[in-house]
């Protein structure tokens, strides 16, 4: 008697079936990775924006009454109940308080132009007095919240104090 080799059609059905059942699987699998991907890349955007706002708030005066030429403003006339700017567009801005209430979107430079390749982020900035949470007098520090909303729509929180020097 003469062996033939091959498969049967019932093999060949199943292997079918269990090949379908594990590519769906893979698929599926890189569905999920290939949407996440991009949560890594908006984070590094949004630390490196935060910078560039932190940056441009840490370099201006702590106080509006800071001595021209820098200097500790007298605790007396750090003014912790009004901050926002001061009749000032963002170009003019000059002391740290200037910035609370800012609200970008599109995020924009300290000129007032919007940054390329930020399309769908957004930026929310507060500052106010907070000596009391680092250990000195309420006027002799002030935090600085920078939040970044993300195009997926997560936000993004960072703080910075600058103090009276």
């Amino acid at each position: 008697m003469k062996w033939q080799l091959g498969v049967t059609l019932v093999e060949l059905i199943i292997t079918i079936i269990v090949l379908g059942v594990a590519i769906a699987g893979v698929v599926g699998a890189f569905s999920v990775i290939s949407g996440r991907s991009a949560d890594p890349l908006n984070q590094t955007r949004a630390i490196t924006l935060s910078q560039l706002y932190m940056d441009e708030i840490l370099t201006r005066y702590y106080d509006e009454s800071t001595p021209v030429g820098g200097g500790k403003v007298p605790s007396g006339d750090v003014d912790c109940t009004t901050a926002g700017p001061d009749g000032e567009t963002r170009p003019t801005y000059d002391d740290a308080d200037d910035y609370d209430g800012l609200s970008d979107s599109p995020p924009k430079d300290g000129e007032g132009n919007d940054l390329s390749g930020y399309g769908g982020f957004a930026v929310t900035v507060a500052v106010a007095c907070a000596g009391s949470e680092v250990g000195v007098a309420e006027q002799e520090a002030k935090r600085i919240d920078i939040t970044i909303t993300d195009p997926s729509g997560q936000d993004w929180l960072f703080t910075a104090y600058r103090a009276n020097f």
